[in-house]
């Protein structure tokens, strides 16, 4: 896909505390949890460092030509911030405050500004932000009810997108995680997801599915020692409680 491109100063400055932040609501009921449901795999396996951000929906800034631009991705990872927890409640400001996104996610709605958006004047589209002005390495737009989910990787300052590996997942290096899809229930939603897979390809799980491991040990571990005990009946050794 060819990007225009466009002459900007790029500066990199906090938000004004007095800035007014849109107040705008999500696009759907599904985009919290398909966030959520991300950030909560990464949580569970220790992938998530002190200094690490997730994002849902939050805002991420630059300056263009002393002009503010705030772009809020459906969800995002950034791998370590520099500055206190405190200093990025309202935003968040690449290179001030802490490293590039890793990753950012689009989950496609209809809104007038689209994922695919690579207008270049100002305010540029959302494509055109995370590509040549982010310049974020790799970029996610996943489509819930179908389940299409694509991979833009920064290559030569341009997205080019990817194929799937055989099990149609994408291998997210700065992360050392596989990301697809998985189609299940969750929060009584059921649908396609996105999921997360370990460099030895295991399913990074969520606490749902830890629940459901450790009631599985917990009953075979009943179910040992139930046969152990009729066992030591059987031998005519009454067993301890």
């Amino acid at each position: 896909m060819t990007t225009l491109t466009q002459d900007y100063q790029i500066t990199w400055e906090k938000l004004p505390d007095d800035y007014k932040l849109p107040d705008d609501p999500v696009d759907n009921i599904n985009q919290p949890a398909l966030a959520a449901a991300l950030t909560e795999s990464l949580q569970l396996a220790g992938k998530i460092s002190a200094n690490a951000l997730t994002t849902t929906n939050y805002g991420i800034c630059a300056t263009l030509n002393n002009k503010m631009v705030i772009k809020a991705p459906d969800w995002a990872f950034i791998a370590k911030i520099n500055v206190s927890r405190e200093e990025v409640i309202r935003s968040y400001t690449p290179q001030l405050q802490g490293d590039i996104p890793v990753i950012v996610m689009e989950f496609v709605s209809d809104t007038q500004e689209t994922e695919y958006s690579i207008k270049a004047t100002y305010p540029p589209g959302k494509w055109f932000f995370y590509e040549r002005i982010l310049k974020v390495p790799n970029y996610i737009i996943f489509e819930p009810d179908s389940g299409s989910l694509e991979m833009y990787r920064l290559h030569t300052e341009q997205y080019i997108l990817q194929e799937p590996d055989e099990n149609q997942r994408y291998w997210i290096a700065q992360m050392n995680l596989y990301l697809g899809v998985w189609q299940g229930t969750r929060e009584n939603r059921v649908g396609k997801w996105l999921w997360w897979w370990d460099e030895q390809r295991n399913l990074l799980p969520w606490g749902s599915e830890l629940a459901e491991q450790e009631g599985q040990r917990a009953e075979q571990e009943r179910q040992r020692a139930e046969r152990l005990a009729a066992q030591l009946r059987a031998a005519g050794i009454e067993p301890e409680d």
